[in-house]
């Protein structure tokens, strides 16, 4: 390309001596000008030779470095090897870069040959290391290398972040991390383009810090407490302990070591004691540490033995507020948009409810906004919405509420039937009855009529009901976080007069309802307790004196009914029963089961218990029966009175017979006095 330099003025005149040049001829404009760029043209290549010769001493410096690292590896890994109970870590094996280059290139060659060949070293040196120097390739997985950097100063943090963690350079990644893992951090590196440095270096701290969390819980489980034998206290120590206050920290730290010898008792416990022993204690513990009563603790273990705790823990925090939406005023998504105006901050209860919201904040009282006033909306609890769902009630039928009070159940059942038919909502209680009117008032309700009975008679009031729903008063062992002196009020007396209420509630709704309806004959009991002396056996006893199956609630949701609890042996159809936990499905506790009546006749009587055929026929006997005992009892007092008239008739005509055979003798007249009677017998003889 550019011409040959002109070396034949230059004239040595000795070894090692030059002469002084001659200066050259002159030159065209032209002609300088092609010289300057050929001069240009030679200096580029020459620094291309310079910046060739630089990273040259750049990749030799790396691979004394990377020698260096493989040297203290090495080194490192016949230490961990020795140690008993740990891995050792895969040497780092990287290929050589081939560094010869051929000395003989001619000055001329072009630029492009030569930035080809730099991006091809480039590529060779970011190639994956495939191979392994062991049997570590069965764990070890190869991850992504980072680019190499231009200046040493980044290459030398590098080496120090490498050394602090422990991996040879970034070709490995830790042994605890698993695929899952892996991937998760290459997609959040792919994330992570658009942030600042500083962001990335944060953001790598902080996966730092939550790895040695992780590693610091391992740890602690195997810490020397897994080692040793929890010993439970003895006699005296526990006298001393009822004598002082409760030391609340010990006793917790008691109740893990007692759950931690229950998982694996027969490795774990102490020679010499029973697992009764072991549960006496951690009940007594439960019942210091959480304000519970011997008797209902009991209760509550024998129905959670694997998740007592996470039940008692879930007690102690309350529910999430929840509201429904008044279907007959207002949709979901309206009512919610006016609320988040208003400054709530609100979410759907779930996929199972299409009118229940969950609120977790608001910047005005939920019972005082214009909407709730308009009755777009109520308060009402979400376990509260499962009954009225399993009941299912359909337009333009007659349905009875039995015990409604104060008002939630009784206008969602309003709203589903859109102020159809009828509905009666009964509550013993007159006072909460008028809790009733006025949240039906308030939701625009016109098809429900109020009323104040005993539900146990209620049915010689009413008979013939479509559907019928029973919220029973219960001991409220479900709704512990409302109520929290449920856990040392309640006793087994309590217990027991609320199961014997419950039974004769559900008899007479059982009665109330109609087998014949053509829509329904369905009925729904409900508690907000969960122990078994309330739901199961109350559904049991039903399902022995009345002629009534168990039918699937419809609840896609929820926790099948005990069939087998212990000692206790339930109806096999009670697993279509449903229970709601506060743990699990972060609501109150609940118990819903669906009835179907196919008869009206009692068993073991031939009495009817609503009105239909059945009962028309037994009015019709009964007022023929009566009607015959009218007919004998006249009969008899006809004859009884005629009997009577004739002796009274023989009575008087044998008097007037005397009279006139006395009056006929005149000188009878003359000679009767008082006190002469015998001398008058013996003239009547």
């Amino acid at each position: 390309m550019g011409r040959k330099r002109d070396l034949t003025n230059v004239v040595k005149s000795g070894p090692g001596k030059k002469t002084k040049k001659q200066k050259p001829p002159q030159v065209p404009n032209s002609v300088k000008n092609e010289d300057a760029d050929d001069s240009e043209k030679k200096l580029s290549s020459r620094q291309k030779q310079r910046v060739k010769k630089r990273l040259q001493k750049q990749q030799e410096k790396i691979e004394i470095k990377e020698k260096k690292k493989e040297e203290k590896l090495q080194q490192k890994i016949k230490k961990e090897s020795q140690k008993p109970g740990k891995f050792a870590r895969a040497p780092v094996v990287k290929k050589k870069r081939k560094m010869e280059e051929s000395e003989s290139e001619s000055e001329e060659e072009s630029d492009d040959n030569e930035e080809d060949d730099e991006e091809d070293s480039d590529e060779e040196e970011t190639k994956p290391v495939k191979g392994y120097s062991d049997d570590n390739k069965t764990w070890l997985k190869p991850s992504s290398k980072r680019a190499l950097m231009d200046s040493d100063e980044s290459e030398e943090a590098d080496e120090d972040e490498d050394e602090s963690d422990g991996v040879a350079g970034d070709d490995f990644d830790d042994v605890g991390l698993s695929d899952d893992d892996e991937s998760e951090d290459d997609s959040e590196e792919s994330g992570d383009e658009d942030l600042l440095p500083v962001e990335k270096k944060a953001k790598k701290l902080e996966k730092k810090r939550e790895k040695n969390k992780k590693l610091a819980e391992a740890e602690l489980q195997t810490n020397i407490t897994d080692m040793e034998t929890f010993t439970l206290p003895s006699g005296q120590e526990v006298e001393k302990e009822a004598a002082q206050a409760p030391d609340i920290t010990m006793v917790q730290q008691r109740i893990k070591e007692v759950i931690h010898v229950l998982a694996e008792f027969k490795d774990r416990r102490e020679p010499g004691r029973s697992r009764q022993e072991y549960v006496r204690q951690l009940r007594s513990d439960f019942c210091t540490y959480y304000s519970y009563n011997d008797y209902l603790m009991d209760k509550i273990m024998t129905l959670f033995p694997l998740e007592i705790q996470e039940f008692l823990e879930a007690n102690e925090v309350p529910r999430p507020v929840t509201i429904r939406t008044n279907t007959l005023k207002t949709r979901r998504r309206d009512l919610a948009q006016a609320l988040i105006n208003r400054g709530v901050n609100l979410d759907p209860i779930g996929k199972w409810s299409k009118v229940g919201l969950i609120v977790f904040d608001a910047q005005v009282p939920l019972g005082a906004t214009p909407e709730y006033l308009a009755g777009h909306y109520i308060l009402q609890g979400g376990s509260s919405f499962l009954p009225v769902m399993a009941l299912a009630p359909q337009e333009n039928e007659r349905i009875l509420d039995m015990a409604s009070a104060p008002g939630g159940k009784t206008t969602y059942i309003a709203a589903l039937m859109k102020n159809t038919g009828t509905l009666f909502a009964n509550d013993a209680n007159a006072d909460r009855a008028k809790a009733i009117v006025g949240n039906i008032h308030r939701m625009g309700i016109t098809n429900t009529i109020v009323c104040h009975h005993d539900g146990r008679v209620f049915p010689k009031i009413m008979k013939g009901f479509d559907r019928v729903l029973l919220d029973a008063p219960c001991s409220g062992t479900g709704v512990i976080s409302k109520d929290v002196e449920v856990k040392m009020n309640k006793d087994e007396k309590d217990i027991l007069r609320c199961a014997h209420l419950q039974k004769e509630l559900l008899l007479s709704a059982i009665d109330c309802c109609d087998a014949n309806s053509k829509t329904g004959g369905y009925l729904v009991y409900s508690t907000c307790s969960v122990l078994t002396e309330e739901n199961e056996a109350v559904i049991d006893y039903a399902l022995k004196k009345r002629n009534v199956k168990l039918v699937p609630t419809g609840l896609d949701f929820g926790r099948e009914g005990f069939v087998n609890l212990q000692q206790h042996r339930f109806h096999p159809n009670m697993k279509l029963t449903r229970r709601f936990y506060p743990h699990t499905h972060n609501m109150d506790g609940f118990f819903v089961a669906k009835l179907k009546k196919f008869s009206n006749k009692i068993p073991g009587t031939g009495a009817a218990t609503a009105d239909g055929e059945a009962e028309g026929e037994s009015s019709k006997v009964i007022d023929d029966s009566s009607k015959n005992t009218k007919q004998s009892e006249n009969v008899k007092n006809n004859s009884d009175s005629d009997s009577d008239d004739e002796e009274e008739k023989r009575k008087t005509s044998k008097k007037d017979k005397s009279k006139n055979k006395w009056l006929a003798k005149k000188s009878n007249k003359k000679q009767f006095k008082p006190g002469k009677f015998k001398k008058f017998k013996s003239v009547g003889k």
